[in-house]
């Protein structure tokens, strides 16, 4: 008499959990694809840079504290920097954005 009726209860449970992952890869698959991807920001550079251009190109608010901005300037550079194969363009684009965001613009804006 126990070994049928702990044999139902195995099988309720397997159609339980069947049923249950059934769902759930349903749910997963009708997600919008874009909700898993980081979005960028899809522009060009304005001809002279902007705190909010910069704060973009470094990824932290405009108002940032400045050992932020230090930090997120590096972690950018390290990805970019002309000597690991980056552009050199890209690189005076992001000191500058440090600049604007620190403070300590030159004024006319970047060297290309």
């Amino acid at each position: 008499m126990v070994t049928p009726l702990i044999g139902g209860i195995a099988v309720a449970a397997a159609a339980y959990a069947g049923r249950y992952s059934i769902q759930a890869w349903q749910a997963f698959k009708a997600r919008p694809p874009t909700a898993r991807l980081r979005k960028f920001y899809e522009g060009g550079f304005q001809s002279t840079m902007t705190r909010r251009e910069a704060a973009l190109i470094l990824g932290v608010r405009e108002s940032t504290q400045t050992d932020k901005v230090r930090e997120a300037h590096r972690r950018v550079m390290v990805a970019n920097h002309p000597d690991a194969g980056g552009s050199h363009y890209l690189a005076s684009k992001i000191n500058e954005a440090k600049d604007i965001l620190l403070g300590r613009t030159k004024g006319t804006g970047s060297a290309f």
